[in-house]
C-alpha cells in the first residue's frame, strides 16, 4: 500500500465510532505476593516445569493473528492478558439469515485486520514511520485465519486489500473500504458474503501496535530476492538478509514498490508473520517471566478483539494449540484473475479468479485441507477460444438460447452465430452434440455446463452444438482449463492458482 491511500473511496458524513472497552483485571504481581510454606514469597508465574509446557496461540497482531500466549501461566496471567485487550461488539446487528452457515463443529475462523488508523500517532512519529497523514480508518491488511477442528494446523489466507467486491449496502468497492464505511461489523459482513466462510472471531491491531510487537521481540530477520527502495515508507533495503526493527518491519510489510504490488506485499507480510513467530519461539521471550510480561504489556494495548474472545476462550485456545509449530502454519492468498482491473471510478483494483477462489474458501468452510493441485490448463483439452459452437434453444423459455450464447462468449468460447430454435422445445437437460473427432471440444463443454449430457452425431461433420435444456443454470470453465478470452490473467506468475507455503518455509536462515 502506498502511504497516501488516495485511491481508496472514503465515506461521506461521519464515520461511526467503534466502542472498545478495556476489561479491568489487574496485572499479576501488583497485589500482595503469595507466600510459600516456610514464608518465602513466590513469583506470580508457576514453576519452571509448568512454564516449559507453554503453548503458542496464534491470534495476533498486524498481519495475521499473532498474540503469543502460554497455557502454562495460570489463570491469573490469562485474566490479566485478557484485560489488556480492547474489545468491540463486532457481531452485534449481523442478521443470522444474512450470514453463512457455521462450519464443522470445533473449527474456528478469525478475521484479522491491520488498521491504518493514524489518529493516535503524532505528526513526528507518522513521518518517522512513513505512514502518511491520511485521516479516517481503513483495513490496511486483511487475513482469514482458520484453526482446524483437531487444533493441529492453522491456515492463513491473505486477502488483497484492493480486491474489487460487493460491500453489502454500498455496492462495488475495494474490500478495504468496508472497514471505513461501517467498521469491524461491515468488514466481517463483507468477508462473509464474499467468501461464504462464517467468521467466528475478530482481531485488529494498528500501526503503532505492530511496531511495538516487533521491538518488544528485539527485531526480526527478513530476506529479499531483490532490492526495495521506497522513499515514502522510509525503506531502503538491498537484496539479501536483514535484521530490522519495528519501523523497518512495518515499512517492509506495507510497501508496494515491487513488480506485483499488493500481491508481493502479502508475501512479505506472511514472511514477517513467520519471522515474528520464529523469533518468539527461539528467543527467551516465552520462557523468561519478566521478558514475557513486558512483551505482553507492550504488545496487547493496541489489539482489539470481539467480545466473545474472553479469558475462558483464550485459556482454552492456548491449551488446544499447545503443539503448534512453524511447520503447522500454512500461508496462501486468494487466487486472482486480474491485477489491473479498471473500476468505474477510474481506480485500479484486483479481481479474483472466481472458481479457484470458491474452491479455496469452500475447503476452508468445510474444514478441509487446501488443494494445491496444479491448476494449469489440461494439455489434452483445447482452450475455450479454440472451440466454435452453435447454440440452440430446446425449450419454450424465451431468451434461454441467447442467454446461453452470451454465457459461452463470456467464458471464451467462439459462438459466431446468434442462437436459433431447436427442432424440439421439451428438452430437460442441455445437450452437447458433436461430430466424431470433436470429443475434446465436447468434453470441455460438458465440464463447463453443469447438468449437460453428450450426444454424438456423425451428420454434424466438424461442428459442435449446444442445445439449451430447461435445467440449464450457467457456464463455468473448470479450473484446469485455459482462462477465458478477454479475461486472461495479467502476468501474475501463477497467482491465479492456489499456492501454499508454511511458516517454516518463510523463515530466513
Amino acid at each position: 500500500m502506498n502511504e497516501d491511500d488516495s485511491d481508496t473511496p472514503r465515506p461521506s458524513g461521519d464515520v461511526p465510532e467503534f466502542r472498545r472497552v478495556h476489561s479491568g483485571p489487574t496485572p499479576p504481581g501488583t497485589g500482595p505476593p503469595r507466600r510459600r510454606r516456610g514464608g518465602r514469597a513466590s513469583a506470580w508465574l508457576p514453576s519452571a516445569a509448568a512454564r516449559r509446557r507453554r503453548a503458542v496461540l496464534l491470534l495476533s497482531g498486524f498481519l495475521s493473528a499473532v498474540v503469543l500466549l502460554t497455557s502454562g501461566t495460570a489463570w491469573a496471567v490469562t485474566g490479566w492478558l485478557s484485560g489488556q485487550l480492547q474489545r468491540h461488539d463486532v457481531f452485534a446487528g449481523l442478521l443470522e439469515e444474512d450470514r453463512p452457515a457455521s462450519g464443522p463443529q470445533g473449527a474456528l475462523n478469525f478475521l484479522v485486520i491491520g488498521s491504518d488508523d493514524r489518529s493516535g500517532i503524532d505528526p513526528e512519529e507518522r513521518s518517522a514511520l512513513g505512514v502518511g497523514n491520511v485521516g479516517g480508518r481503513r483495513s490496511d491488511t486483511m487475513m482469514l485465519v482458520h484453526l482446524n477442528n483437531e487444533r493441529d494446523h492453522i491456515t492463513v489466507v491473505g486477502i488483497p486489500r484492493d480486491s474489487w467486491v460487493q460491500i453489502p449496502g454500498h455496492g462495488p468497492h475495494k474490500i478495504n473500504a468496508a472497514y471505513s464505511l461501517g467498521g469491524p461489523s461491515l468488514a466481517v459482513r463483507t468477508v462473509e458474503s464474499t467468501t461464504g466462510v462464517r467468521i467466528d472471531h475478530y482481531v485488529e491491531v494498528d500501526f503503532s501496535g505492530f511496531v511495538d510487537v516487533v521491538d518488544a521481540l528485539g527485531g526480526i530477520t527478513v530476506c529479499l530476492p531483490e532490492a526495495i527502495h521506497d522513499d515514502k515508507a522510509n525503506l531502503s533495503l538491498e537484496a539479501g538478509t536483514h535484521e530490522v526493527d519495528g519501523p523497518q518491519a512495518l515499512a517492509f510489510a506495507r510497501t508496494r514498490k515491487s513488480a506485483h504490488g499488493d500481491l508481493d506485499r502479502i508475501d512479505r507480510q506472511q514472511q514477517v508473520l513467520a519471522a515474528l513467530l520464529d523469533k518468539a519461539l527461539s528467543s527467551q521471550t516465552l520462557s523468561d517471566p519478566s521478558r514475557f510480561a513486558r512483551f505482553l504489556e507492550t504488545a496487547l494495548g493496541s489489539v482489539t478483539v470481539d467480545e466473545a474472545l474472553d479469558t475462558a476462550a483464550l485459556n482454552q485456545l492456548g491449551a488446544q494449540l499447545r503443539s503448534i509449530r512453524l511447520k503447522d502454519v500454512t500461508f496462501t492468498q486468494v487466487p486472482v484473475d486480474r491485477i489491473d482491473f479498471w473500476t468505474p471510478s477510474g481506480e485500479v483494483a484486483v479481481t479474483w479468479h472466481e472458481q479457484r477462489a470458491a474452491e479455496l474458501f469452500g475447503a476452508v468452510a468445510r474444514d478441509e485441507p487446501i488443494s494445491t493441485e496444479d491448476a494449469a490448463a489440461d494439455p489434452d483439452l483445447p482452450a475455450p477460444e479454440e472451440v466454435a459452437v452453435e447454440v440452440h434453444n430446446g425449450t419454450t423459455i424465451p431468451g434461454l438460447g441467447a442467454r446461453l450464447r452470451s454465457q459461452l462468449v463470456e467464458a471464451g468460447f467462439r459462438v459466431p452465430e446468434e442462437a436459433g430454435n431447436w427442432t424440439r422445445q421439451d428438452l430437460a437437460e442441455t445437450l452437447v452434440r458433436y461430430a466424431p473427432g470433436q470429443e475434446d471440444a465436447a468434453h470441455l463443454l460438458l465440464e463447463s455446463i453443469p447438468g449437460s449430457r453428450p450426444e454424438e452425431d456423425p451428420a454434424l461433420d466438424d461442428r459442435v452444438q449446444v442445445v439449451a435444456g430447461a435445467g440449464h443454470t450457467g457456464v463455468a470453465v473448470p479450473a484446469h482449463a485455459a482462462a477465458p478470452t478477454g479475461q486472461q490473467p495479467v502476468d501474475v506468475e501463477g497467482r491465479d492458482t492456489v499456492r501454499t507455503h508454511t511458516a517454516a518455509d518463510d523463515v530466513c536462515r
